[in-house]
């Protein structure tokens, strides 16, 4: 086995001369900036050296209006983490509020990933701990529907259509890959999507490699349709509007086949006469649900029955809270820590904090600075996830000498 020493100089080596065969002009990055143009560079502060530590670069990357923008990561090496907690790269669809195309850090390189319109933003953020020597990524400009083995993703206009995973049929899809399609029909119609072959790391969970398919122009939680991974496919799938997002994320280990994928559009009065079954995580039929945002506003059961049932428990204070759509994304300032999970925490100097998302703005109602008891659901991305149904209430002193008995209790 190679010694850590030795691994970080053939790092170290390799991130120079990556350094050394780019053009004399991008050789020297700062933190974020604005990009235009047909194609060019990004990349960390000081690369090849450490890349700084507590700071947050932005890159909006502007290309030709009728292209979209496709990242490919020349060389990534940051603090390795599952979640990517502590040092990561995001990139985001557009400039502001856009979806999140993925999370990266490690050293292991994603697949290309596509934009669905001509503006893109990419985001490094770092803690004040390990670092590495940060990542070089060249953007260039494609066409909208332009395909091969390297690139996935994109806005989809035409129908009949389909798309499939990079290396479909030939080779299992690569690691750490992140694709998503936006399939937009005309108004007044929607989209009937059928996956003709599906085979995607299976989990009960499907936390790892799996398919998301929202109803709308992003990945609004409150409006998910299914979560699929697994080897059947899933059953055929009716957007409720004109348009859906299809977003396929790998994780960095095991890999399949991939899927195909195809969708027509359909009159609105084709869900009047057809009722489409809906599958959820590891493609497991159930009955269609009623929709979070419209169950009653009410939690059940008592801090004892929903402490177990819960895969975070947390007081804290909320900071921010921003309404995106019908949910409310919150930064939570932690108070005590109960139960963590796989909840992903944000330190800073002595300050721990956590990012929660509210699926239905009005339900429950969280205001900032003020402090709660935080029972949820913990999301592939790390962040914690409540409904109208979890427990969620004011925190007051008393509660602690129960919250700590509860933790000491094995469930």
């Amino acid at each position: 086995m190679k010694s850590t020493a030795y691994s970080s100089y053939l790092g170290l080596l390799c991130a120079t001369l990556i350094s050394c065969q780019l053009p004399a002009g991008q050789r020297n990055f700062k933190c974020g900036g604005i990009q235009s143009g047909k194609s060019g560079f990004i990349g960390s502060e000081g690369f090849p050296g450490l890349y700084p530590p507590n700071s947050k670069c932005t890159w909006k990357i502007t290309v030709p209006k009728g292209r979209v923008v496709a990242l490919n990561f020349r060389f990534l090496d940051l603090e390795r983490d599952t979640l990517c907690r502590y040092d990561y790269v995001d990139v985001y669809n557009g400039h502001i509020n856009g979806q999140r195309l993925g999370r990266f850090c490690g050293t292991s390189k994603p697949g290309a990933i596509i934009s669905t319109g001509n503006k893109m933003m990419v985001q490094m953020v770092t803690d004040a701990n390990t670092a590495g020597s940060g990542f070089v990524a060249m953007y260039s400009a494609t066409r909208p529907n332009q395909r091969n083995d390297q690139f996935c993703g994109g806005r989809l206009e035409k129908s009949p259509g389909s798309f499939k995973t990079p290396n479909w049929p030939d080779h299992d899809y690569p690691a750490g890959v992140s694709c998503s399609w936006h399939i937009v029909a005309p108004k007044h119609q929607i989209i009937e999507l059928k996956f003709e072959k599906f085979d995607v790391e299976r989990d009960n969970y499907c936390r790892y490699d799996y398919v998301s398919i929202f109803n709308g122009g992003e990945n609004d939680e409150a409006k998910r349709i299914g979560k699929y991974c697994g080897d059947s496919p899933p059953a055929p799938v009716l957007s409720q509007e004109n348009e859906i997002v299809v977003q396929f994320l790998s994780d960095l280990s095991v890999t399949a086949d991939g899927f195909l994928a195809h969708y027509k559009f359909r009159s609105k009065k084709f869900l009047s006469t057809t009722t489409a079954p809906i599958t959820t995580l590891a493609t497991t039929t159930v009955k269609p649900t009623v929709p979070p945002c419209q169950q009653k506003c009410k939690r059940t059961g008592t801090l004892g029955s929903n402490y177990c049932a819960s895969d975070f428990v947390i007081t804290g204070t909320v900071i921010t809270a921003v309404t995106r759509n019908s949910s409310v994304h919150t930064t939570i300032s932690i108070i005590n820590i109960y139960k963590e999970g796989t909840l992903a925490i944000q330190q800073a100097g002595k300050t721990m904090s956590i990012r929660i998302i509210s699926v239905c703005k009005k339900c429950p109602i969280i205001k900032r600075g003020l402090n709660y008891i935080f029972m949820g659901q913990v999301d592939e991305a790390g962040r914690g996830r409540v409904l109208p149904n979890s427990f969620v209430v004011a925190y007051r002193s008393k509660n602690q000498r129960f919250l700590n008995n509860l933790k000491n209790r094995r469930c």
